[in-house]
């Protein structure tokens, strides 16, 4: 893997959101979009696919886009010990859609959705849109890492559990999420558990699939966009334990949500099955960049470091912080107001990129007023 591009070169070849939404002379390091080139084996499955035949694939009818469900169960079983049953998987256009779907058939407005804050901002969107009341269960700073405590979850319909988390990076033990669950049984929860990072967790930390605790209550929904860096391919899976929403989802017209794209079938099942060793590699980067945050970060910025996700959560001190930065360091950080209760007085990096350029980004934040 060539870690020797700068931010001219990445300027100069990339032209997705992250690059192209900058002015020149600006690095982002915001949207959680990698820099890094994708899992050959991935684009090779592609090019093949491309070169043959683009006609209606064979698992056209079938919801679960038949071999992306089984790569999926293989790899639960293979990396986390969990007997997925490739039947009761759905796909999805992405984990976005995957949620509003879900919440869709399931709640009605006024329905309150339990969520760890500072969460993911398009969730805290939709259940604002939907009119779906946010239960907040609120991070603290604890020592190197974060604890929650439990509020009142009655009146909730639905736990929104992400984990790893976005974007403190935070894995969850299996003691809290034993507790998490006994909170669903009490009262009565979906639990809706978006494990997107999953693959990219670091030593000694392992993750633990919601599911091989709590299955008959667990809605899984995951892809490999964020640890394959496939974030055009538009492709997600949800796996579904609950069997009211099985049977809600059943209810409905076979393509009212949409179905898997043939390329984004491709591109997922690729990366599961063959793309282990660019992981390994990619992994290896993050973790020597999450460290080298730890070492360079200008003393003004706060940081704990991440036990998952390539997104480093940096305590600012006040509020409204990334516009500033922008300006005087030029750098592009997303703003922790956005995440809801514990956001202010945060920005979020994505340190998703080569060594030479989080070296520039670290550099120039030390310009921060």
């Amino acid at each position: 893997m060539n870690e020797a591009y700068t931010p001219e070169d990445l300027k100069s070849t990339h032209d997705g959101l992250k690059w192209a939404d900058v002015e020149l002379g600006v690095i982002p390091a915001w949207i959680a979009d990698m820099d890094l080139p994708t899992a050959p084996e991935v684009i090779e499955t592609l090019r093949r696919r491309a070169a043959g035949d683009l006609g209606y694939p064979s698992w056209l009818m079938e919801p679960n886009a038949g071999p992306l469900a089984e790569a999926f169960a293989e790899r639960m079983a293979a990396r986390y010990g969990w007997q997925a049953d490739p039947s009761l998987v759905r796909s999805f256009n992405d984990l976005n859609q995957a949620l509003q779907v879900l919440l869709q058939v399931w709640t009605r407005p006024g329905d309150a959705v339990a969520v760890h804050t500072p969460a993911y901002p398009p969730f805290l969107t939709t259940l604002e849109t939907m009119g779906r009341p946010l239960r907040p269960i609120r991070f603290e700073p604890d020592g190197t890492s974060w604890r929650f405590e439990m509020p009142d979850l009655s009146g909730c319909r639905v736990l929104l559990l992400v984990n790893p988390h976005n974007p403190t990076g935070r894995v969850f033990t299996r003691d809290e999420l034993t507790h998490l669950a006994e909170h669903a049984e009490r009262h009565d929860l979906l639990v809706i558990a978006d494990e997107i990072h999953a693959d990219l967790t670091f030593e000694p930390h392992r993750h633990i699939p919601f599911a091989t605790i709590l299955p008959e209550r667990t809605v899984t929904i995951t892809s490999a966009t964020k640890a394959f860096n496939l974030g055009g391919i538009r492709c997600s899976v949800a796996h579904l334990g609950h069997r009211g929403m099985r049977e809600a989802l059943s209810a409905q017209p076979t393509f009212l949500f949409g179905s898997a794209n043939l390329f984004g079938v491709e591109a997922t099942v690729a990366a599961w099955r063959h793309g282990d060793a660019w992981l390994e590699d990619t992994r290896a980067l993050l973790d020597r960049n999450r460290r080298t945050i730890a070492r360079l970060l200008p003393e003004t910025f706060t940081y704990r470091v991440p036990e998952a996700t390539y997104l480093a959560w940096l305590g600012v001190g006040r509020p409204g912080m990334a516009e500033l930065i922008e300006r005087e360091a030029r750098v592009r950080l997303t703003d922790g107001v956005g995440f809801g209760p514990g956001g202010e007085g945060h920005v979020r990096l994505n340190f998703a990129t080569t060594e030479p350029v989080l070296a520039e980004i670290l550099k120039r934040l030390a310009r921060t007023p």
